[in-house]
């Protein structure tokens, strides 16, 4: 018991001073807490216990949904053309050019090569939420095209995930079906709980949410898909419940940002081997270079050609080409099934990180469209990591 308490004093103190310098840097929360993490990983030994896994599991749910939940489906709607082709893209260019260069270039295997292309195509919800939520960009046009091209880029990767390498039977069917049902019929069934229950102190809406998100969860992983595909879609079914009760909204932005998504960040740079990492230096920069070179190609142009302007067209692919979420549990995914090897499984990790931080450092360093961070409210922090800003620095998307 003793040593249970001396492990969450560790992490949670990591997760405070990632706080910490933060706000001295000016940097998201997520980019620190993955560095606190392999730097605690590679020189404290902090290993993930059983807890801590689930905890941060249920902080990658959790988060997923929230982002999910963000996702405006009036700008959706009105912006499908860009939101279609620039996260259509965002999946295919970085798919295609992996996946290409892991079998004729690194000489991987077939499907070991198609894991690659998987872990290497996706956008990460969690860290472009983060960023989102902190800058107060989830309220503006071009943060909410943002958000609902993510879902598009995830959706393509979880579709290759699902069509290469599932497993055809009667779990995968049941998944199927109570997603069907579920998405169908969640939206009025959420609405009349929390009209019949009501706000309560001993929060039954976020209970009933978690119950919901655990339940898809595990019918998921029996699949063998992953707990986060059904709360990105539940998220987004719900996103006008959620627009409707922002007070909710925030409540569980508190719980996942103070007490779930540390132990993710956290877990995901433990996982980085710093000797492995040297050791295949070369092919990790490499496999970086042609992650970000197919996210470059696959949309930047279309964000100059759809009149995003430069700097905005550059922080949004900044933004699509980060990773890490849905990357490091295809590359999991690919371990646990013998699809790839221990070594394989480092570089792609490796490079999943890399993509989270170094993109975004750019995107928040010199191309953030609203100039630097803001200070929240002294009434605003109890409520989450929302960054306000004075209108005139609103965000807003302008067809030149």
């Amino acid at each position: 018991m003793e040593q249970m308490w001396t492990v969450a004093a560790l992490w949670i103190g990591m997760a405070l001073l990632a706080s910490l310098i933060s706000i001295r840097l000016g940097l998201s929360v997520a980019l620190i807490e993955i560095c606190l993490g392999v730097a605690g990983g590679n020189v404290l030994d902090m290993q993930a216990t059983v807890w801590i896994n689930f905890l941060a599991s249920a902080g990658s749910v959790l988060l997923t949904f929230l982002a999910g939940a963000e996702i405006d489906l009036g700008v959706l709607r009105l912006k499908w053309k860009e939101t279609l082709i620039i996260g259509s893209l965002s999946f295919l260019a970085p798919f295609l050019g992996a996946m290409a260069y892991a079998y004729y270039v690194a000489g991987w295997s077939l499907p070991a090569s198609e894991i690659a292309g998987i872990a290497l195509s996706t956008t990460s919800v969690a860290v472009v939420y983060a960023v989102m939520l902190e800058r107060g960009y989830n309220q503006t046009e071009l943060g909410k095209i943002i958000l609902a091209a993510c879902f598009i880029t995830d959706l393509g990767t979880v579709l290759a995930l699902g069509l290469l390498f599932a497993r055809y039977d009667w779990w995968l069917l049941a998944f199927g079906l109570a997603m069907v049902v579920t998405l169908w019929k969640l939206r009025p069934l959420t609405a009349w709980f929390f009209a019949t229950v009501g706000p309560r102190i001993s929060e039954p809406e976020t209970k009933f949410i978690l119950v919901i998100l655990f339940a898809l969860g595990a019918l998921a992983t029996a699949a063998q898909s992953e707990a986060v595909l059904p709360a990105y879609l539940v998220g987004m079914v719900l996103a006008p419940v959620f627009l409707a009760n922002r007070t909710l909204a925030q409540r569980m932005r508190v719980i996942a940002f103070s007490v779930l998504t540390p132990f993710y960040f956290l877990k995901a740079g433990s996982l980085v081997s710093l000797n492995a990492m040297l050791a295949s230096a070369v092919l990790i920069g490499m496999f970086l270079a042609v992650k970000l070179a197919a996210k470059f190609l696959g949309v930047w142009p279309f964000a100059i050609t759809f009149g995003f302007g430069q700097r905005n067209a550059m922080y949004t692919t900044l933004l699509m080409s980060t990773g890490l979420t849905f990357g490091t549990i295809s590359a999991l995914y690919g371990l646990s099934h013998a699809l790839i090897s221990q070594d394989q499984y480092t570089i792609l990790v490796t490079v999943v990180i890399l993509s989270a931080v170094v993109p975004t450092i750019i995107a928040e360093r010199w191309c953030d469209p609203g100039g630097a961070p803001v200070d929240e409210p002294l009434d605003q922090r109890a409520t989450g990591r929302v960054a306000t800003r004075p209108a005139s620095h609103a965000i807003p998307f302008v067809r030149k």
